[in-house]
């Protein structure tokens, strides 16, 4: 995607051996970069959040695993890395399944061999993620058409999402954002809803300014106004991104998602759901019950940022001075509630046999017999 008309990825290899990012707490105010040269400085980057979103998350922490091993390279400092960066963050599901991933490429190798084989492997996770993320865009893009076939091809399609699913929260292209793109750079006459997503408001921060970025057609709503909006006939279709996704389909997303699922299907209003394989958990299958929810910092809730009309960027306070908070980043929007997942291999209903369809490789093996 592009940046003031420059094209770049939310994370990349430096010649000097270090890795770039966006500094996305400081968005949408101002754009900034950062070089991250260590592991706890990965770490650092994933726990405050500089970084966010499933498939980001686990490639920079792919890249922390490279940079831990410019230092040591041996069996106790590899697991250490591993391990430090698991911790950083309990909910999405491609922390674990990339550190996994180039955990077990190192093991067999000798420590000499492990740094350049590191590199190598972070960098294809990445391209894997680009590519994944571009079929997801194709395919979310026939929705798209449909709906606005089913509009007669009058007016413009209005899509609502929640949170930021796009390109800031992937290497690129995004989950949910990516038919979007596409659908926008067609021609399509697209416009998109975008939830301000309290207490982070990162739909009004990063959601917003990336859309604004590729000049997509798009308005800033409050978390509670979805709903309104769906009831009179503003709303042809939903489309979020997902954290975790269970083998039977439920959904763990940005707190609120639930709320918007069952507006939608209140109100008739499709509620899709974009995912790369990545983030699909085969291990569980009641996502209410087993997926583990992030309880964050309680400032998130007490505290609000913005810029001054002077152009300073403050932190104020919202609430009274030792009111309780609680603070849950995620919620679970059961299966039933999802029209259809939407994923690089293909839309599919949101079940346990609709996601077998699209990876058969999943399904477990029939028993012989005796």
């Amino acid at each position: 995607m592009k940046v003031h008309g420059k094209a770049m990825r939310s994370v990349w290899a430096e010649p000097d051996g270090s890795v770039g990012i966006i500094d996305q707490t400081r968005l949408p105010h101002a754009f900034v970069t950062l070089r991250l040269s260590t592991l706890d400085a990965a770490a650092h980057a994933i726990r405050s959040m500089q970084v966010r979103g499933a498939p980001l998350i686990g490639a920079v922490a792919a890249y922390g695993v490279c940079l831990a091993l410019r230092e040591d390279a041996s069996d106790p400092a590899l697991e250490h890395a591993c391990t430090l960066l698991q911790a950083t963050r309990p909910t999405a599901v491609n922390l674990a399944w990339a550190l996994e991933g180039i955990r077990q490429a190192l093991r067999p190798l000798a420590p000499s061999e492990r740094p350049a084989a590191a590199w190598k492997h972070a960098a294809l996770l990445c391209d894997e993620d680009v590519a994944i993320n571009r079929a997801i865009g194709g395919h979310g893009l026939a929705l798209i058409r449909e709906a606005w076939a089913r509009k007669g091809r009058e007016g413009r399609v209005n899509v609502l999402t929640h949170c930021n699913a796009g390109w800031l929260a992937t290497v690129d292209w995004g989950t949910a954002l990516a038919p979007l793109y596409l659908a926008h750079d067609e021609g399509l006459p697209l416009h998109v809803w975008v939830d301000e997503t309290r207490p982070r408001n990162q739909g009004a921060s990063l959601t917003a300014w990336e859309l604004g970025q590729h000049g997509v057609p798009h308005t800033v709503i409050s978390d509670n106004v979805g709903g309104h909006l769906m009831q009179h006939g503003q709303v042809d279709l939903c489309i979020v991104g997902t954290d975790r996704t269970t083998a039977r389909g439920d959904v763990a997303n940005k707190i609120g998602t639930y709320l918007k699922a069952l507006a939608a299907k209140d109100n008739g209003v499709p509620f899709y759901v974009a995912l790369p394989s990545p983030t699909i958990d085969w291990t569980l299958g009641d996502g209410v019950r087993d997926i583990p929810i992030e309880q964050r910092d309680g400032r998130e809730v007490t505290d609000v940022s913005g810029r001054l009309s002077s152009g300073e960027v403050a932190t104020v306070r919202i609430t009274p001075e030792g009111s309780p908070v609680a603070n849950y980043g995620f919620d679970v929007t059961p299966a039933r509630l999802v029209t259809a997942l939407v994923t690089e291999r293909g839309v599919c209903p949101a079940s346990e046999e609709g996601l077998l369809t699209l990876f058969p490789e999943r399904r477990p093996a029939r028993g012989t017999g005796t």
